[in-house]
């Protein structure tokens, strides 16, 4: 299937992804957009989300995304990428009023919400399956560059288990249109703020490890991401460098989101499936990286989760 031949009827398209968007989301809607712009100017695309990071500045039109969700706007065809439904957020019932609904995503936990369902979990990214759904010899740079970041993004510039070798062949093609990769890699997915750094180094300071070393936790609450004058963006990349410790097999990563709820991040190395943790408590992912909110306190929260990663490991 090619994108394209879906929307040949459409008059307007709409374009979203999850709520909190990290890389392969703003790819994948960003992408998607470009694309769509190009080949067909005649039609109306919007994209609705919330908005990303800062980071992601370098994306032509990031300027475009619509992050206000009030409207009564009725799209003829409604993308939903790298995401169900229900981590729409404001984007929902755009989603479900429009007259045609396409849903692209790589989740093994999404069982699909569109007229039209594209799922494949052995994809690295959505980003990765979409490269497959777009006619290559339409790309230009600015959709290779957006295309290119969500991969690195989601598969942790080729380091998860997620990586194929397809991953790499599509990245090999996407940088033959001479964008800055290296550039690219440093400024979105590794560069820190001089306030990032000291958050993370006061989440590693505070971690715990238990389970015989083998599992590793550190919380950030809400008193101390005002002290530090951070937001949830603030706080990408803790997670992985808690997973990098060695002896470490599953490292867990929660800040406060409200009064005894915590948005959790799971990694694993291998030894553990954080997704079917995950979905445990409503949430969802990929073997190695996964994330929930859960309610509850800190410590209850810790003691629910270990009890699940202990029964695979002990497995």
């Amino acid at each position: 299937m090619k994108i394209i031949e879906e929307v040949k009827e459409a008059k307007t398209i709409g374009i979203s992804g999850h709520i909190r968007p990290d890389g392969d989301c703003v790819g994948s809607v960003m992408s998607l957009y470009l694309y769509l712009k190009k080949e067909l100017p005649d039609v109306r695309v919007d994209v609705y989300l919330e908005q990303p990071a800062e980071i992601f500045g370098c994306i032509k039109d990031i300027n475009e995304i619509h992050t206000d969700f009030e409207t009564d706007m009725v799209y003829d065809v409604f993308f939903t990428l790298d995401c169900n439904t229900d981590r729409l957020g404001g984007a929902q019932p755009l989603f479900e009023r429009a007259g045609k609904k396409i849903n692209i995503d790589h989740h093994i936990s999404n069982t699909g919400c569109g007229d039209v369902n594209i799922i494949e979990p052995e994809r690295s990214s959505t980003c990765e399956l979409l490269y497959e759904l777009l006619d290559v010899s339409k790309l230009d740079e600015e959709i290779a560059k957006a295309l290119y970041i969500g991969i690195i993004h989601d598969c942790g510039v080729f380091q998860y288990s997620n990586t194929s070798p397809r991953t790499f062949q599509i990245a090999a093609e996407l940088i033959k249109f001479g964008f800055d990769f290296s550039k690219l890699i440093d400024e979105t997915f590794y560069e820190k703020t001089y306030v990032q750094s000291q958050i993370m180094g006061r989440a590693l300071l505070e971690s715990i490890r238990f389970m015989e070393g083998k599992c590793i936790v550190s919380m950030v609450d809400r008193k101390t991401m005002d002290f530090y004058h951070v937001g949830p963006k603030d706080l990408d990349g803790i997670v992985n460098q808690l997973r990098i410790i060695k002896g470490v097999e599953c490292a867990i990563f929660m800040y406060e989101v409200g009064t005894l709820e915590y948005k959790v991040s799971m990694r694993s190395c291998g030894e553990v499936d954080v997704a079917a943790i995950a979905v445990k408590f409503g949430g969802g992912g990929h073997v190695r990286a996964a994330g929930c909110t859960m309610n509850g306190t800190y410590h209850d929260n810790i003691n629910n989760l270990s009890k699940q990663i202990e029964e695979q490991l002990l497995s």
